[in-house]
């Protein structure tokens, strides 16, 4: 972090010339009162789901929740384009430069050509029963071969699962060859259920299960946390990026741990307070994560799970349960943090000469600190 006694000089597209002593800055030197902070990186966003903005209440644990957005997100197809246009407008205006963004489809394939924000496409797989692994591997494989087809430096993508309740065995052996030099992200310990079906086979998800007519007598728990058995799995990728992580415990981070220390692989643990607030009325236990020096980020989730996507509110919500962190720590998760997660470090996440990584003005702070009435001003 630099004082004010440092000027960042930038050219009129954003891009960094250099960071130099206020005294060798010549005239012209625009000020302000306030932080300035790199653009905002989100890690975490379900853009295709922004059209169910409003529409799934409030607090009603996750079940209910994957239960409502699986039978309410079919809209006409002019409905879901506004609606993610209009998202990511939201997300610009608050600072945000680039998305990690779950799809399950090419709904915002048009959007992101557009090339206004940086995007990382997870190409999301889930199915549950062996029987269909090879025909929802095909199905995403075809909407990752349409997303691969217009990589550019602002347009990336990877396969990933979506959570551990929802992948069989059968589809991760399909997926996994996609993983090498990836970052993936998957959606962990979201609920308590989540580690009660792999320990023991019991817990809401069997219920789930069954309101979903889905057979789930070939399942057999591995009598470890849901994390712990997935874990293995990843092996391939460069990069894992664990997203909620609500109910995470200290000895799945130790296996985190140890199993980074064996395959190189970088973790990350994107954090979406917000929505766990909105679906599980819970929070992670942050405490732990930077007891242990995780890298952690910041994700917004979606417009289904939110009631914005605003990571200065993110930020927020964490200062006001969390109070000793600092906001120039907290700036780090919502920056350099992510852009790393999300290999997007070389250009973005910090102001470093050659970059681009966006100027934010963070205004109404209380002695350096956010504070509940704190603002972002886009400046470049």
């Amino acid at each position: 972090m630099l004082n004010k006694e440092h000027v960042l000089i930038v050219d009129q597209k954003g891009l960094v010339q250099d960071i130099v002593p206020s005294t060798d800055a010549g005239d012209n030197i625009q000020t302000f009162t306030g932080l300035l902070s790199p653009g905002f990186i989100n890690c975490h966003c379900h853009l295709e789901l922004s059209h169910l903005k409003g529409l799934i209440a409030e607090k009603t644990g996750l079940m209910d929740f994957v239960f409502n957005v699986v039978t309410k997100r079919h809209f006409p197809e002019e409905a879901i384009l506004a609606a993610i246009e209009a998202a990511e407008t939201e997300m610009m205006t608050h600072g945000i430069v680039a998305v990690g963004d779950i799809c399950n489809n090419t709904h915002t394939l048009a959007q992101k050509l557009k090339q206004r924000i940086h995007y990382h496409s997870f190409i999301e797989l889930s199915g549950w029963l062996p029987t269909i692994a090879e025909e929802r591997f095909e199905k995403s494989k075809e909407y990752y071969t349409r997303f691969l087809n217009h990589t550019s430096h602002q347009l990336h993508q990877s396969l990933a699962p979506h959570a551990p309740y929802s992948v069989s065995n059968e589809l991760w052996d399909l997926m996994a060859p996609f993983f090498p030099h990836q970052t993936i992200t998957i959606h962990n310990q979201e609920t308590a259920f989540e580690d009660d079906l792999f320990m023991n086979g019991s817990g809401d998800f069997t219920k789930m299960y069954q309101m979903m007519q889905l057979d789930n007598s070939f399942f057999t728990p591995t009598g470890k946390s849901s994390l712990q058995s997935y874990l293995p799995k990843l092996k391939g990728a460069k990069q894992v990026l664990l997203v909620h992580n609500t109910f995470i415990k200290e000895a799945d981070i130790s296996a985190v741990n140890n199993s980074s220390k064996e395959t190189g692989q970088a973790f990350f643990y994107c954090l979406c307070v917000r929505a766990n607030q909105y679906i599980e009325n819970a929070l992670p236990p942050i405490p732990l994560l930077r007891q242990h020096n995780c890298n952690i980020t910041i994700g917004t989730d979606s417009l289904a799970s939110n009631w914005g996507l605003n990571i200065l509110d993110e930020l927020k919500t964490i200062k006001a349960h969390f109070t000793a962190i600092p906001t120039i720590e907290l700036l780090q998760w919502a920056t350099m943090n992510g852009a790393k997660a999300l290999q997007l470090s070389e250009e973005l996440g910090s102001f470093e000469k050659g970059k681009k990584p966006g100027v934010l003005l963070i205004e109404h702070l209380n002695q350096g600190e956010i504070t509940a009435l704190s603002t972002t001003k886009v400046i470049l």
